[in-house]
């Protein structure tokens, strides 16, 4: 019995060396393309910190990835993360999205860090000036109040022409 979990072990241990060689593609891009939420609509300097320290990094084509990336499995549930994160907003790509989805995004980046759901836990963890305080989350509960009601104005404006 000792014997077959010896075994057993150094296949583990092989395995865990094998993968890790197997690396994922890094979200590696850039973050201010024609595309960027800040060519749809008007992003202050202090809120555009906010969002590069805790959303950028699984929300835009650009990743500051941690020392931890190097070591498997955990750099590919990192990409997953970070792909799911992209799926749902990329601040990278904002402009390429209709108004109406545009409008919806909004309204979820308020809702979600009001709800403090995002920064996810698992981030926030590790990057802890990630943690949004009361008045960081009511400056982007503002913000995206006055982005969309400013989007919904230019819509209407240019409806009308």
């Amino acid at each position: 019995m000792m014997k077959v979990v010896k075994i057993g072990l150094w296949i583990l241990l092989a395995l865990l060396i094998l993968i890790q060689f197997i690396r994922p593609e890094k979200n590696s891009g850039e973050i201010y393309t024609e595309s960027f939420i800040c060519n749809v609509v008007d992003v202050p300097k202090n809120v555009e910190q906010i969002l590069r320290v805790s959303c950028y990094d699984c929300h835009s084509d650009s990743t500051v990835y941690p020392w931890y990336v190097n070591v498997q499995p955990i750099a590919w549930w990192l990409e997953d993360h970070i792909k799911d994160g992209k799926d749902e907003l990329n601040f990278s790509t904002f402009k390429k999205r209709k108004l109406k989805g545009q409008l919806k995004k909004l309204q979820e980046i308020a809702k979600l860090v009001e709800k403090r759901e995002m920064p996810f836990e698992s981030y926030t963890y590790i990057h802890k000036d990630a943690i949004l305080n009361e008045a960081q989350i009511k400056l982007i509960r503002n913000w995206t109040k006055k982005s969309y009601d400013k989007l919904m104005a230019d819509s209407l404006a240019k409806s009308d022409k």
